[in-house]
């Protein structure tokens, strides 16, 4: 298991550290020029942020913490045509956050940390398991601050669909927020937001069974084809089939045809036990589900083993179907990996002697786990060793993986995966695609990289972006077809960070941005130039924050201040606009750019979630009991 670093934890500390200050729209300075691109539309990044962190030793995780959305709008004024951006910050308020806001019965969040899930023995996790489950039912009694319906924290995501802006996190369904002022409206199922005043009372995510509570949590990365309007997710459960899958079609087209019905909750098959999935693949046809030996299964607790573990001799499947057919699910074996992310996915279709359809993935492959237990402020469990044609060496990578679907009638074709292998040596890991070229054969993918081997720092460390990326997936793709590589373990462009930066070459597939010295980067989103000359005719937008500011204890101080770059993504070099803060965003998970036609185009609703000053009643029986219980175990 997992040794823990009771030292003061790296990711709660430095820009890493939550912080307690959020903001209303809040004008920004500004150098440089801002693309008129921009104007009327706004960037979010999503990113834990725990309301409790007053005990820095405790067992803490990246992933966990109340999610936080930190926006810069770019408002247009009318009058004199300026662009001038302002920046605001708001909690989501799910069920978790607005039950420990002020509730000072409580001293650690209520929900378990990931680091303990994957380090803690039986007994320490059947403990905080118990206590996460009390809480939920004290918070029925009277007196509660706030019933706890739905223990997501909302903290890993943001999308936009069919009219609502939408936070996720795979432990509940999305929750819809609402675009410039990032408040709260309320849960999503699928087909109504509550607080919408809709009419609409048909189950959605989930259903009405037994297990419903788990059906309806829906991946952190649910995908909007940009074509159809169509929101396309899946949903990872504790019990069997494992997997659900769900597709919500837009109640209007915008190419003004009927869109299909929506489908929730359809099982996968083939899946043997619970998983930690956290992403899949979808192009505009197919999707594809990753079952990797990475679990998340409590009856591990039992057998006295982690929650969550992984076992790097046993097989990374990828099931493959038609997107409104997971019935004809086709699956490929390959050696052990982790991926938490997908960068693009799409299919050809070949006419030559027979007819072949292929799916083409890319991905973010690690070859360990390590990055979950370097995330926690722990050292990765020591393995067995395992047999030479399992053995890599420690990276993360942009992958390629192409499936040739076999054709199903009367067929005894096996699948079979035709190219697995790297497209780059540098480290790459929270992908970005231009978002009209998504689920399609886009040329290029943006990311993140980092001047070590991996993302995997040193225990008592963070890891940091210090570069981010730019690749010519397809022309690397190409090259690796015309001269392939060793499968699974094989590079097109073996070039290390160091080697990509001394090129001169303007047609280099590889290119990066290196920030400053000091400074780190967060995930980029691309927004596209209006008329575009070609695919990488935009910017990237990411938030920045330079640890100068750090004091010798390595801690922000309270005028700490980010900004927000954007940058030009043909050349990866020129910063074209730096948006000044007015305070810090904390290094944080994914985001998305919301063009001012999404925002204008927002569905109306009645109220807002809102934190409600409630002192505790301990005016009956229940009440008194429950404020006693909570103490004792908060």
């Amino acid at each position: 298991m997992g040794q823990r670093n009771r030292r003061c934890h790296p990711y709660l500390t430095g820009n890493f550290a939550p912080i307690k200050q959020t903001r209303p729209l809040t004008r920004c300075t500004f150098i440089g020029c801002i693309p008129e691109e921009l104007a009327g539309g706004q960037y979010v990044r999503n990113g834990g942020n725990p309301l409790t962190n007053d005990d820095l030793g405790r067992d803490a995780h990246w992933f966990d913490g109340d999610g936080m959305l930190a926006g810069v709008l770019f408002r247009h004024r009318d009058k004199s045509g300026e662009i001038e951006p302002e920046f605001v910050n708001q909690y989501i308020l799910t069920d978790v956050f607005l039950n420990a806001k002020d509730n000072f019965n409580l001293r650690r969040p209520i929900l378990p940390s990931i680091a303990t899930l994957i380090s803690a023995g039986l007994v320490v996790v059947a403990m905080v398991v118990f206590r996460t489950l009390a809480l939920v039912f004290l918070s029925r009694l009277p007196g509660s601050r706030r019933t706890i319906r739905k223990i997501s924290v909302a903290n890993t995501g943001v999308v936009y669909h069919d009219g609502r802006a939408l936070a996720t996190c795979e432990s509940g369904p999305p929750i819809r927020f609402q675009l410039p002022g990032l408040e709260t409206v309320g849960w999503y199922n699928g087909r109504r937001a509550d607080n919408e005043g809709s009419p609409d009372d048909r189950s959605g995510f989930g259903g009405g069974d037994a297990v419903s509570f788990m059906k309806e949590w829906t991946t952190g990365h649910p995908r909007v084809d940009p074509t159809t309007k169509e929101l396309i997710s899946f949903h990872s459960v504790f019990v069997k089939p494992f997997v659900y899958y769900s597709i919500v079609s837009p109640t209007k087209t915008w190419t003004g045809e009927s869109s299909r019905n929506s489908e929730f909750d359809v099982p996968i098959r083939g899946i043997s036990s619970p998983k930690m999935m956290h992403d899949f693949g979808v192009s505009s046809c197919h999707t594809v589900i990753m079952d990797l030996p990475l679990s998340l299964n409590p009856v591990n607790i039992i057998k006295g083993q982690p929650v969550i573990t992984y076992k790097p001799t046993e097989r990374s499947r990828f099931g493959v179907f038609p997107r409104y057919e997971p019935e004809r699910i086709q699956w490929f074996e390959t050696n052990a990996c982790v991926i938490f992310h997908t960068a693009n996915c799409w299919e050809t279709t070949s006419t030559m002697s027979v007819a072949e359809t292929c799916v083409h993935l890319l991905a973010c492959r690690l070859t360990s786990a390590s990055v979950v237990f370097a995330a926690g402020a722990l050292l990765p469990p020591v393995l067995k060793p395992v047999p030479p044609e399992y053995a890599e060496e420690e990276q993360c990578r942009l992958y390629y993986y192409s499936f040739p679907l076999v054709k199903e009638a009367g067929s005894n074709d096996v699948p079979m995966i035709r190219n697995q292998w790297a497209l780059s040596a540098i480290p790459f890991e929270f992908p970005t695609v231009s978002s009209s070229h998504a689920m399609r054969e886009a040329r290029y993918i943006y990311g993140c990289s980092t001047g070590g081997s991996s993302f995997s720092a040193a225990l008592g460390k963070a890891a940091k972006i210090d570069y981010l990326a730019k690749i010519d997936a397809l022309t690397l793709v190409h090259r690796g077809i015309a001269n392939p590589p060793q499968q699974i373990k094989g590079c097109v462009d073996t070039r290390g960070i160091d080697e990509v930066m001394q090129s001169t070459d303007a047609d280099d597939p590889v290119k990066l941005f290196q920030l400053p010295r000091g400074w780190f980067a967060q995930e980029p989103r691309f927004v596209s130039r209006r008329n575009a000359e070609a695919e990488d005719d935009g910017w990237l937008l990411t938030y920045v924050f330079d640890e100068s500011q750090l004091n010798d204890e390595g801690e922000c101080g309270d005028g700490a201040i980010s900004e927000l770059w954007i940058i030009d993504a043909r050349n990866m070099k020129d910063v074209v606009a730096r948006v000044k803060l007015p305070q810090r965003v904390p290094y944080g998970l994914h985001g998305a750019w919301f063009s001012e036609d999404e925002i204008a185009s927002q569905r109306p609703y009645d109220t807002a979630r809102r934190e409600v000053s409630k002192a505790d009643d301990t005016s009956n029986i229940l009440s008194m009991i429950r404020d006693i219980v909570e103490k004792r175990i908060g």
